[in-house]
């Protein structure tokens, strides 16, 4: 039901953001936000400890702004690899995070729009799987659940009950076990710092 009324909200409502990729002038705004929404403590997180000095995912870095062009919301996705299957074999899948939004603009579907973005853009690449340490009770609009994700773990501390994975692939986490481990693109230079 929660899906239906934003759907009909988001048909109703006068367009007040965009969705588009992130570029290089976005960093220090997107850095600013994830510390106002998050706090600073954001960085000791085990999902950060995989993301720390890498690229996102190609093409799965979006942010959301507003009708002047700031930027309100962001969402990145990253390579991972999902523990191994049966055989031995990595399973490649995506780890989404974070998703945050301006608190200004918070209720207004933003995080939604950009959580339905990422996916789809994830799905489109070819990419088998998402996963996400978040909310179970928002995250599970998107088809993000804990029972995909039973069988991984995040390197450090986390919340079993807020792993969650969502397949974009009919059976791509089929016998997934093991660490989960970061596989993307390495940072070529020292990672941009936020303006004092």
């Amino acid at each position: 039901m929660a899906a239906v009324l934003d759907s009909v909200r988001a048909f109703f409502a006068p367009s007040i953001f965009t969705i588009d990729a992130e570029n290089p002038s976005d960093v220090v705004a997107r850095e600013n936000l994830l510390d106002r929404v998050m706090g600073t403590d954001r960085r000791k997180k085990s999902s950060e400890k995989i993301r720390r000095n890498r690229i996102p995912a190609e093409g799965l870095a979006l942010v959301a702004r507003d009708r002047a062009g700031h930027l309100i919301g962001t969402v990145r996705l990253w390579n991972v690899e999902a523990g191994v299957n049966a055989e031995g074999t990595p399973i490649n899948a995506l780890l989404l995070g974070p998703l945050a939004v301006d608190c200004r603009h918070g209720g207004k579907g933003v995080g939604s729009a950009l959580m339905r973005a990422a996916i789809l853009e994830a799905k489109n690449r070819g990419h088998g799987a998402v996963l996400l340490v978040g909310d179970a009770a928002y995250y599970e609009r998107f088809g993000l659940f804990a029972e995909k994700a039973r069988h991984l773990v995040m390197p450090g501390p986390f919340e079993r009950s807020r792993f969650l994975a969502l397949e974009l692939t009919e059976g791509w986490l089929d016998g997934a076990a093991g660490m989960i481990v970061p596989s993307g693109r390495m940072l070529t230079s020292a990672p941009v710092r936020r303006a004092a």
